[in-house]
């Protein structure tokens, strides 16, 4: 069995962004052959910018 290169991209995306990213993605990537890709949804509960502190949105600007 040969294994395919495998790659993984996180995104942070707001809720209501959710279907229209998964959308776009599926879209782009279907190519309709073995290793098309996953895509795994997981809540982030907070984000904290160590060098600040800053915490919530708030670190991501």
């Amino acid at each position: 069995m040969e294994l395919l290169p495998k790659q993984l991209i996180m995104v942070i995306v707001e809720n209501n962004k959710i279907e229209e990213l998964i959308e776009l993605v599926k879209k782009e990537l279907y190519t309709g052959h073995i290793g098309d890709g996953k895509i795994f949804i997981s809540p982030i509960s907070n984000i904290i910018r160590v060098r600040t502190g800053e915490t919530g949105k708030n670190a991501l600007e």
